[in-house]
């Protein structure tokens, strides 16, 4: 079993940044990733890792969101820059422990979630 708790959301104002935690309570975690889910939106994927560092992001976000990961920590971050008020949404971390990360960012790829944290940007 594979626990997963986000921290780190909040309220900031267009243009400012954050940066969302997820605490894994596990080893050899091979792909993480962060998806958010706006109000009447479908989940859509954010950003993911893999345990060599591969990165993926999506279109929206790339060149302000960086996503990392610390393993002496068993941590997963995601730096928001440059945030935008169509970033608001419920943020989640989701792990797959096995495979490395297809790059698709599908969250049917994903076994295991967290509860989310709230992301609110201002215009």
């Amino acid at each position: 079993q594979v626990q997963l708790v986000e921290s780190g959301g909040g309220s900031v104002q267009a243009g400012g940044s954050l940066r969302l935690s997820c605490a894994t309570y596990s080893y050899s975690i091979n792909c993480m990733g962060w998806f958010r889910q706006a109000p009447g939106k479908e989940r859509e994927g954010v950003a993911t890792i893999d345990s060599i560092g591969s990165t993926s992001y999506a279109d929206s976000v790339k060149g302000r969101f960086t996503i990392s990961q610390d393993n002496a920590k068993n941590t997963l971050y995601l730096q928001m820059n440059s945030l935008k008020p169509e970033d608001t949404a419920m943020y989640y971390c989701a792990a797959e422990p096995w495979n490395y990360c297809s790059g698709g960012r599908r969250e049917t790829d994903f076994p295991y979630w967290g509860q989310g944290t709230q992301v609110t940007v201002s215009s």
